[in-house]
């Protein structure tokens, strides 16, 4: 009698890979200093966000305080934090 080997399905394996990549998030907070310009501005050129995406991003942060605007890997996050915080918003990763 032989036994069965299971089948791997690749759709699972990137499921799972992409779920390993997007352990950390960048959180954007809504604050009284910067511009909604500024903001989608920062997100575009920084976070790789398009026009529509960076608007988005902005009207969740104004209406609900926050929201997340990038996800992935604490290495790959840290240096884009930086960045937005150089700009002068509220983000933190976690």
């Amino acid at each position: 009698m032989s036994e069965k080997l299971p089948q791997i399905n690749p759709l699972e394996i990137e499921e799972v890979k992409t779920l390993s990549d997007r352990e950390h998030e960048i959180i954007l907070y809504n604050d009284e200093v910067n511009t909604f310009d500024h903001v989608i501005d920062c997100l575009v050129k920084i976070c790789d966000h398009n026009v529509i995406q960076a608007e988005q991003c902005a009207y969740i942060v104004h209406f609900s305080g926050k929201c997340g605007v990038k996800n992935g890997s604490l290495k790959e996050l840290t240096p884009i934090c930086s960045l937005l915080l150089e700009e002068g918003l509220s983000v933190e990763v976690i």
